[in-house]
Formats: structure tokens, C-alpha cells, sequence
């Protein structure tokens, strides 16, 4: 085992956090291509784990009245208008009346569920100072409501942007994969009441090959952009527990292209603060014994 590892390979990270014969590490695999945007997956996670609601006020951006992740809205349904590519019709369909794909005028929606990626090297929690982060023993990340203090130290700590703080009493809250109905036996709400099996939810080795697998039928199909996001367990954050399949860049999702886990250089960094501190002492300790030596030298 090795503890307190901030980055590269962590097959294991559930046994490196101190649970025996854990489980297989599980996790969500989320299908964009076959998203519909129906947000049955918002309500199914604000229903089982009590969130507050979010309101009805209109944000400007089509049908998404959540806009983004948050302590109140732990899965988040992107609403992403684009003009269909000429030619062919890529998936999700375009819409019939939104003009025909052959002649370039038409609208395609590109759908998707984001949630908390439940990463390998998990900077939120590496930066807890309470403990209420922890590691559970099936390789997902959980905050413990009854713990936080509410420093906010795991807020800029994310590289996703995915926890944020209630502003009523300051503690910070996010996905827990819902740990409790895994601890039933039981599949994540959002994964439950997802009608197309958009979000897949298993044992994380096994959404891999799914996913790879499902990649290479799109491929098939004629549809290039589609690619695999957070899957690799030699990126930036050692790879995601929640990946998913794109049908765009990253960042038109509102995903970062290259994630880091934003600890990762802490060790490096207290090497460099300790150094310095020794040669700051150690200057102190000369400027000190040099008067010292000079009187003593004048008096033989």
C-alpha cells in the first residue's frame, strides 16, 4: 500500500484508504449519444437524497433551468444547442422541424448527465482538514454532512468545479453515488430511473470495456467526434470513477480538456518551503555569529 499518494498509477485506491477486501471499485459510465434530456435522472437524486428544489426562474440557456452542478443539484442534465454537420444525421437525432441535415440547416442537441467524477486522486479530500471527505470502500468519494465545518477548502481544491458550499450554513456538499443504496445492494437513483441507459452504472473495469466497446460501434456507424472522456487511469487525476462518452470537445460540455489533481505537487512544493526555511535559519545563525566573531577577533 501506499498512503497519502498524491498522483500517478493507484490501482487500489479503496485498499490505500484502509478498507480490507473491499469491493470491485465501482462507478458510472454516462452515455451522451443516448441521452434524451428528460432530467429524469435530476429528479430521481434530488427525491432519494432530499435536496432542496432549485426554482423555476429561467436562465437564458434553452431548457436547462439548473445550469450547472451544485450543494442543491448533485446531477446536472446540459442542454448544448449546435448546427447539424451536412451530410449525414449524428446522433442525438435532429429535430425534424429544425431543417434538414443535408442541406446544413439543421439543429442537433448535444444532452448530458455530469455529476461528481469521484476521482482516484481526490484533491477535496486530500485538503479536508475535519476528515468529513473520506474514501469509502467502494473506491467512491463522500462528504459527511454532520462533520464539515464549512472552510471551503475542498471548493477551489476541485479541478471539475463540482462541490459547492450551502449558503445558509457554509458546508459543502456533492454526489455520494449515493453510498447508502450501495451499501443495500442497490444501483444508484439516477442510474434506477434512467430510461435509455444513458447513465450505466457497474463494477469500474467493466464500464471500460462498454464504453471502448461502444466507441468502436459509433466509429463503425460514421460518427467520428464520438471519444471517451475520463476513463484513462494515467490522467491527470488518475482516472475519473464517472466517465463518459462525448460527442464534442470537452469543453463544449463545460469539462476541462486535461484535468489535474490540484495537490498533486504539494509534496514538491513543502520540499521547496522547507529548504527554504533552512537557508533562511541557517542565514539568521550567520549574520548572527559574524558580530561575534569580529568582537572576539578585536579584543586579541
Amino acid at each position: 500500500m501506499r498512503d497519502n499518494l498524491f498522483s500517478g498509477p493507484e490501482p487500489d485506491p479503496a485498499a490505500d484508504a484502509g478498507h480490507r477486501n473491499a469491493p470491485p471499485r465501482v462507478g458510472f459510465f454516462t452515455d451522451t449519444s443516448v441521452c434524451i434530456g428528460c432530467k429524469a435522472c435530476e429528479v430521481a437524486c434530488k427525491e432519494w437524497n432530499a435536496l432542496p428544489e432549485d426554482g423555476l426562474s429561467l436562465t437564458g440557456m434553452s431548457y436547462d433551468n439548473t445550469a450547472g452542478l451544485g450543494a442543491s443539484t448533485w446531477r446536472h442534465v446540459a442542454f448544448i444547442e449546435q448546427p447539424a454537420p451536412a451530410g449525414r444525421t449524428q446522433l442525438p437525432l435532429v429535430e425534424p422541424d429544425a431543417g434538414t441535415p443535408e442541406d446544413g440547416s439543421g439543429v442537433r442537441w448535444l444532452m448530458s448527465s455530469d455529476v461528481c467524477k469521484h476521482c482516484t486522486h481526490a484533491a477535496c479530500l486530500d485538503v479536508c482538514p475535519t476528515g468529513s471527505l473520506f474514501r469509502t470502500e467502494f473506491g467512491t468519494v463522500v462528504v459527511q454532512e454532520d462533520i464539515c465545518n464549512g472552510c471551503g477548502y475542498c471548493v477551489p481544491a476541485c479541478p471539475y468545479g463540482v462541490i459547492e458550499q450551502r449558503p445558509e450554513d457554509g458546508r459543502a456538499f456533492k454526489c455520494t453515488l449515493c453510498y447508502d443504496r450501495l451499501g443495500a445492494g442497490q444501483e444508484p437513483a439516477c442510474a434506477k430511473a434512467c430510461p435509455t441507459e444513458s447513465i450505466q452504472f457497474g463494477p469500474l473495469d467493466e464500464l471500460r470495456e462498454r464504453a471502448a466497446l461502444r466507441v468502436e460501434q459509433l466509429h463503425t456507424a460514421g460518427v467520428a467526434e464520438a471519444r471517451l472522456y475520463g476513463h484513462e487511469p494515467d490522467n491527470g487525476v488518475g482516472g475519473d470513477g464517472a466517465f463518459f462518452l462525448l460527442m464534442d470537445e470537452p469543453e463544449v460540455y463545460g469539462l476541462p480538456p486535461d484535468p489535474v489533481v490540484t495537490t498533486r505537487d504539494l509534496p514538491a512544493m513543502w520540499r521547496h518551503a522547507g529548504i527554504a526555511a533552512l537557508s533562511l535559519a541557517a542565514g539568521a545563525a550567520l549574520s548572527f555569529s559574524i558580530p561575534s566573531l569580529t568582537r572576539r577577533s578585536g579584543r586579541t
